[in-house]
């Protein structure tokens, strides 16, 4: 049976762990080509100091089904972004999906401590990290893929729009940056309207990702026994959640009815019929306002 995906070329800014990773492989999983990018990989490590590679991530595409392609990119130098979509025309001659998944300040960020006692060294690295990275991209990404109508562009953020819009981040840069997140979405979406093209913010809920797994001292196999440290984390998913979020709106020809829209993985899942990889739903926007926000105990009966 003919994937929905086959023959479409898809760009994943930032794919080397935690949703990237997952987005990139559920694109491929659905017969794309994927063109995975990130700054660690066998020979050397960024800054997040981690083992996952851009080289592994590529590996699993193929292995899922589709075409994978990993490269080493800094998605802050603007001269290998122009190379990376270069490559991408010369090879394809095409793009039909960007995810701008590019993020690796997770060491920079100082939690709850005001903005007088926040390092601006770290705080203005995080911001060229977050921001920066997915204008640079996006600057030199978007004249390709308006190239054919139907494009998509997947702004991946922490938190939708109205979740951010009354909710303290804990610190003055790391809401700054998920607010532009969605902001940019936004603004995409009115650009590449007159060419036929749908742009989104897009959250997922709590995400298990390899570095909130270790913070849990917990395996994907086990992972309900981080709810001893935080009774919540029962309403976590994995990253494949989000990636085949993404997968179903790349895959649906009536995606510019989102556009400009800030969505979550647990609101589409509810749309398009995918689950988790254990077959739930887990809805973590709706939980969070039903059970979180008033204070409630951890209980995700009815919310997967």
């Amino acid at each position: 049976m003919t994937k929905p995906l086959t023959g479409k070329i898809a760009l994943v800014a930032g794919a080397t762990r935690g949703a990237g990773r997952q987005i990139a492989v559920q694109l491929g999983a659905a017969g794309a080509t994927v063109y995975a990018t990130g700054r660690t990989t066998r020979e050397h490590r960024s800054e997040m100091d981690r083992p996952e590679t851009i080289e592994e991530t590529a590996e699993l595409v193929t292995a899922a089904g589709g075409t994978g392609i990993g490269l080493a990119v800094d998605h802050l130098d603007p001269d290998q972004v122009r190379r990376l979509v270069e490559r991408i025309d010369a090879e394809q001659g095409r793009l039909d999906v960007l995810v701008n998944d590019i993020w690796g300040a997770d060491p920079l960020i100082t939690w709850e401590k005001p903005v007088w006692a926040q390092p601006l060294d770290a705080g203005f690295r995080t911001l060229r990290l977050a921001v920066d990275t997915h204008i640079i991209t996006s600057h030199f990404a978007l004249p390709l893929l308006i190239r054919n109508p139907g494009g998509l562009v997947v702004e991946i953020g922490d938190g939708t729009k109205d979740y951010n819009d009354d909710t303290y981040r804990l610190s003055v840069f790391y809401d700054l940056a998920k607010v532009s997140v969605n902001r940019l979405a936004f603004t995409q979406a009115h650009e590449l309207e007159p060419y036929g093209s749908t742009a989104v913010a897009l959250t997922p809920g709590w995400l298990r990702s390899e570095a909130m797994l270790e913070h849990f001292g917990v395996t994907e196999a086990n992972w309900r026994d981080g709810a001893v440290k935080e009774p919540h984390f029962v309403m976590s998913e994995t990253p494949a959640f989000v990636g085949r979020a993404v997968a179903a709106l790349a895959a649906d020809p009536d995606r510019a009815r989102w556009n400009g829209e800030s969505l979550d993985s647990g609101g589409l899942a509810q749309v398009y019929g995918f689950t988790d990889l254990d077959g739930t739903r887990p809805d973590w926007g709706r939980y969070h306002a039903e059970v979180v926000k008033p204070g409630k105990p951890a209980d995700d009966t009815g919310y997967r």
